[in-house]
């Protein structure tokens, strides 16, 4: 059993420990994840809330090496270095239009956003790590996924799996594996009313 990252997080306020937890390693284990695992993660993000019920993400996964080594051949050339090694590799896209009325859904991609947080916190109720990743090839995605421009943009991919020790990772990566501060609550967050008042 792999020893935990000490995480030093403190939030300003009293929240739920979930939210805390939740990190992004790169070190992953290569053991496989159970069909129950992999679906609850989706479970998870199918309960996400999104404008008119429309649910617009689609998650397209691999869990064969062969399948996931062609997802992580889309990432740039950092992320290739870890990512191809978790069990579970996969993009969340977003469908552009409303499915009901063809008009554009320019909400998909917060709902999208939604579903994958829906992911990454039921990743670590199961005693599993997600991270998602920006760094990949639009292009190479695209083609990969099989998937047409004009129907989704993909978004992000996302590597899930057990946490591994980290030894296998590049020395400026491993230097990385323990959870990351954030802004103070003050910067992420402001009463704009004063703003709007007159005196």
């Amino acid at each position: 059993m792999n020893a935990k990252p000490s995480n030093a997080r403190t939030p300003d306020w009293d929240i739920d420990s979930m939210f805390v937890d939740r990190w992004s390693p790169r070190a992953f284990l290569s053991d496989p994840l159970t069909e129950r695992e992999i679906q609850t993660l989706f479970e998870a993000a199918r309960w996400a809330p999104s404008c008119f019920n429309e649910q617009p993400w689609l998650f397209v996964y691999a869990t064969a090496p062969e399948a996931r080594q062609k997802l992580a051949a889309c990432l740039v050339a950092k992320n290739q270095l870890w990512a191809g090694q978790a069990p579970l590799v996969m993009f969340v896209l977003a469908r552009r239009n409303f499915q009901k009325t063809g008009q554009e859904n320019r909400h998909a991609p917060f709902d999208a956003g939604a579903a994958w947080m829906a992911i990454a916190l039921q990743a670590r109720k199961l005693g599993l790590y997600a991270h998602a990743m920006a760094g990949f090839n639009q292009d190479k995605a695209y083609e990969t996924l099989g998937v047409s421009r004009d129907e989704f943009h993909v978004m992000a991919a996302i590597a899930v799996g057990r946490l591994g020790d980290g030894s296998g990772l590049p020395d400026d990566l491993r230097a990385m594996e323990s959870p990351n501060s954030r802004k103070p609550h003050a910067e992420v967050a402001s009463d704009v009313f004063p703003l709007f008042q007159t005196v």
